[in-house]
């Protein structure tokens, strides 16, 4: 009995979900031991039941489906409007040096003006719209995709161009068979990060101008004091942050350059 036990629990341990499940339960059993510790009073510092409650209480009333319905509408109309802007400017960068010497100044210049920077004058000019945050979703995403696309154009061979150039390939072929495939690592790594940061930039601009999202539930429940609301916001800012990166950007990954043998499988 006890061998078909540890068996049972080898087994566990060696599936993906339950790896990836392991440090989660680890962390609200430390999260549970401080609450029932009470080293902070109850109403500044509520349990994993108490957030439970909550995510069930808001999710009867339909408040949370819709809130969160609106920030993954932003954060994807934002990331696809920076992927179409970011990916051709970042190859046209990296393939020619005149694109280089001209945009780069630029691209430098406007990095350093935060996202946040632009909110007081896009607050004029478009007021507290969806406009607003599109704007400043798209500004966060497309520099690092634009920074890593022209990395990874440049980082392709010379050998393996003059190599297709040799075998008779076109231009257009170049590009599409060559030279993206081989920057698409690059490619992949600046989505990733241009996400990451356009959902910590859309959770900003719906906390000073949103309505509605996860970020303004957030703010919004400090008229009413309720920690409880906060926590459940950020755990869900991690949750579907996880989600995306695992349901979207890793199967991505591996279906491309893990597969095409360009980076090693992380298992």
């Amino acid at each position: 009995m006890r061998g078909r036990l540890r068996r049972l629990v080898g087994w566990g341990l060696t599936r993906p979900a339950v790896q990836a499940a392991l440090p989660f339960v680890l962390l609200v059993g430390v999260w549970q031991l401080v609450v029932e510790l009470e080293i902070y009073p109850r109403a500044f510092f509520p349990g994993p039941g108490d957030v439970a409650a909550a995510l069930v209480a808001l999710t009867y009333k339909g408040i949370l489906p819709a809130y969160l319905q609106d920030s993954v509408t932003r954060l994807a109309v934002g990331t696809a409007v920076g992927a179409l802007v970011g990916i051709p400017l970042g190859v046209l960068i990296g393939l020619h040096p005149l694109s280089y010497r001209f945009f780069w100044p630029l691209i430098i210049f406007f990095q350093a003006i935060g996202d946040i920077a632009w909110l007081p004058i896009l607050l004029i000019w478009f007021g507290f719209t969806l406009t607003t945050m599109t704007f400043v979703i798209v500004y966060t995403v497309v520099f690092p995709i634009i920074f890593n696309t022209a990395l990874g154009v440049r980082t392709v061979p010379v050998d393996v161009i003059r190599a297709a150039q040799c075998l008779g390939a076109s231009r257009s072929q170049i590009l599409w068979e060559v030279l993206l495939p081989g920057a698409l690592p690059n490619i992949i790594t600046g989505l990733r990060t241009g996400l990451g940061y356009g959902w910590r930039a859309l959770i900003a601009a719906e906390i000073i101008v949103g309505t509605s999202g996860i970020g303004f539930m957030m703010f919004d429940a400090r008229r009413s004091g309720s920690v409880v609301e906060m926590i459940l916001g950020m755990i869900l800012l991690g949750l579907l942050w996880y989600a995306v990166d695992a349901g979207v950007l890793r199967p991505a990954e591996q279906a491309t350059v893990e597969r095409w043998g360009l980076v090693r499988a992380t298992g």
